[in-house]
């Protein structure tokens, strides 16, 4: 049964190019943590760092607006796969986290795509993009300490039933529900506005599932598209 992931009816209308692509893992206990997919895959990822790739820019520059209307500085603030993409270029190399961790971190660089990633054991209910009512709780980490804090009324953020997963829509995700070497159901949405065509999307979905596939070869996989006209089955 894949997860069903809601988009407020505020956010189709402020955002009618805004399209996912929803990856459910199950199963996914890793059995082949040097695959040579995951490697080449990461190599593909460090060797595009400095290429030029007008549509990994135009897609990562678009997230500027959505940023600005919820007050958000984009220079400031950056979107996931922006600020992934600073810091490889800076160190030359992707971080190294663990293969899961690694594998969608690459597909993010490659691609320009935000990718999130959670684990369903730890995720209470359906996920649910929304506007925060500014009450939410978030649990991140300040100074090295745990800290529970709230996003600002009018954020986009991810949630769930118990509060918010990702604030500032796909800025800094929560450690509750974050995935570990011990995540064995998934959830992985890959988040894309108007320059990224729904072809590369698709194509970045499969390079993630097939990774995942290689690395975890029980593993049940199903992908999804999520865009303003409803949630079907992506080939």
């Amino acid at each position: 049964m894949p997860v069903i992931p809601q988009i407020a009816p505020e956010i189709i209308a402020r955002h009618p190019d805004f399209h996912a692509a929803s990856l459910t893992i199950r199963g996914a206990a890793i059995a082949a943590p040097e695959s040579p997919e995951l490697a080449a895959l990461l190599a593909q990822a460090e060797a595009s760092l400095e290429a030029d790739d007008p549509v990994r820019e135009a897609h990562l520059l678009a997230w500027d607006a959505p940023y600005r209307g919820f007050g958000a500085k984009p220079n400031r603030t950056l979107p996931s796969a922006t600020a992934l993409l600073k810091r490889s270029r800076k160190d030359g190399a992707l971080p190294r986290i663990s293969p899961l961790v690694d594998a969608y971190n690459a597909v993010s660089v490659l691609h320009g795509i935000p990718v999130g990633g959670e684990d369903l054991a730890l995720y209470q209910g359906a996920p649910r993009l929304v506007i925060a009512e500014g009450s939410e709780p978030f649990d991140t980490v300040q100074n090295g300490e745990a800290v529970v804090e709230t996003p600002e009324a009018g954020e986009v953020v991810w949630r769930d039933d118990h509060g918010v997963t990702c604030r500032r829509w796909n800025w800094r995700q929560g450690r509750r529900t974050m995935i570990t070497e011990a995540s064995r159901d998934l959830w992985l949405v890959l988040e894309a506005l108007g320059p990224m065509p729904a072809g590369r999307l698709a194509e970045a979905a499969g390079q993630l599932a097939g990774v995942i596939a290689a690395l975890c070869p029980e593993a049940v996989i199903e992908r999804h598209r999520l865009d303003a006209t409803g949630f079907q089955p992506l080939a």
